[in-house]
């Protein structure tokens, strides 16, 4: 139950501090449409999420408006296409991801994710061949999303699907070069994935998971701006353990709004309810920035010295407010630092206040990792290898998920614009180290054993 100063403050949240549902994800099982026949298998899920998915949309736009809390995106995360699909070759992968596509237009949902593979410790047939259609399947769609986890602390690190995924990346930009290499910014390399992520492009429905359920997204880094801001111009000093506490209560309120709404719409839809994913995850509107908390913070802006901590700080008060409010929190559920769909963190690139060295420090403590980067578009196939491998070995070692949404921008250089348009936003294009020849490291290839603390049983 909530109380009166707790509808107030919340009401305050959703008018003037940009709270919203930011995602409601319906995840579906696709395993049983399995078949050897393509027209068959395609057939099946069409007919499987039409059925599941034809009235979320309605649900989710009736749900907010009873509440007046916006439900941003709907959307839907299916099962590993690499598994359902695994009798099928690349051409016949990129077809499927045609047909999801068309449904996922059909039902009126912003993007489907599950065009993945989980190849951390090898790479069996189907995961070759949807590797393989992944630029294709970007290129050719609008509404699908990819996912490829590389790495896990269980696992390790395979080098041969890093290098894969750098040749895959460099040809889905090649593929969009009209529009900046848009098709990057719906693929993530992974570390450790979730299998309950409702945030794009990362989402899929794991096999561990129901045949269906609901899972919401709720982001406010506006709110937990305010809030600060409200904390430190008070009559009280205030320090920084008090800030942490302030910044928990804030994802507390925040999360509870997510699992009301995301309950009632798993009630109306006669489905289970998963999980709520607490991720600070920001648009390219003002006042809806991660980037602003670091301002707030006393920051001369994100990327500068302390960042690291204040990002630390600021992720564990959210996971902590979030296990608080909640019994069912999963997902990421902490802050998220994409460059291109945070104004502020955008221009803390410009004035070189961030570079991609600090970035990747900040990695280390944030939900995600690289995201949407956009780097120049020589930067060749073993350069972007090894970013990724740098990535996954800090998701590996720290146990923590870790991702890489990267963009070459084909024909530009560093420093110029890259535009994406819509929630994708645009950025400055950052400078990278990319030496010439090939990285022999990279290229021995193999798995790069898993840590000593992966032994737990």
């Amino acid at each position: 139950m909530f109380s009166d100063n707790e509808l107030i403050s919340t009401l305050e949240m959703l008018k003037y501090e940009h709270l919203d549902v930011r995602t409601i994800t319906l995840g579906i099982n696709l395993a049983d449409c399995a078949s050897h026949d393509l027209h068959v298998f395609s057939s099946n899920i069409r007919n499987k999420i039409i059925q599941l998915a034809g009235n979320l949309v309605g649900v989710c736009n009736q749900v907010g408006d009873k509440y007046g809390i916006t439900v941003v995106n709907k959307r839907i995360s299916i099962s590993p296409v690499a598994v359902v699909a695994a009798p099928f070759s690349s051409a016949q992968m990129v077809d499927i991801a045609k047909t999801l596509d068309e449904v996922a237009a059909e039902v009126n949902v912003d993007f489907i994710g599950g065009f993945s593979a989980l190849v951390e410790k090898g790479i069996a047939r189907g995961d070759q061949a949807l590797i393989e259609a992944i630029p294709r399947a970007l290129a050719e769609t609008s509404r699908i999303c990819a996912s490829v986890n590389v790495a896990s602390t269980k696992a390790g690190i395979n080098m041969d699907a890093v290098l894969k995924m750098a040749e895959v990346i460099k040809q889905a930009s090649e593929l969009t070069r009209h529009s900046d290499g848009l098709a990057c910014a719906k693929l993530c390399v992974f570390c450790n994935i979730p299998e309950d992520i409702p945030f794009m492009a990362g989402a899929y429905l794991g096999i561990g998971e129901p045949d269906a359920v609901i899972n919401v997204g709720v982001s406010g880094p506006g709110v937990v701006k305010k809030a600060i801001d409200r904390a430190i111009s008070g009559n009280v000093p205030v320090d920084l353990g008090q800030i942490a506490e302030i910044i928990k209560r804030t994802a507390c309120k925040v999360t509870r709004v997510g699992e009301l709404i995301g309950r009632e719409v798993a009630q109306k839809l006669s489905l289970p309810f998963g999980v709520v994913d607490l991720s600070l995850a920001p648009t390219p509107t003002v006042g809806d920035s991660v980037g602003e908390i670091f301002q707030s913070l006393g920051l001369i802006g994100i990327g500068a010295p302390g960042s690291t901590a204040a990002l630390a700080m600021l992720n564990d008060a959210v996971k902590k407010g979030g296990a608080f409010a909640s019994s069912y929190v999963g997902g990421l559920s902490g802050a998220f630092i994409p460059v291109s769909e945070d104004l502020n963190i955008d221009a803390s690139v410009q004035s070189g206040i961030l570079n991609l060295e600090k970035l990747e420090a900040m990695t280390s403590v944030c939900s995600v990792g690289l995201d949407m980067v956009a780097v120049p578009g020589d930067t060749s196939v073993d350069t972007l290898a090894g970013i990724i491998a740098d990535e996954m070995a800090i998701g590996m070692i720290n146990a923590k998920t870790t991702a890489v949404r990267i963009i070459p921008v084909p024909g530009k250089k560093a420093g110029e614009r890259a535009y994406f348009g819509g929630l994708l936003g645009q950025a400055s294009i950052m400078k990278v180290q990319n030496p010439p020849g090939t990285n022999q490291f990279i290229r021995f290839g193999g798995r790069i054993p898993a840590p000593i603390h992966s032994l737990k049983n």
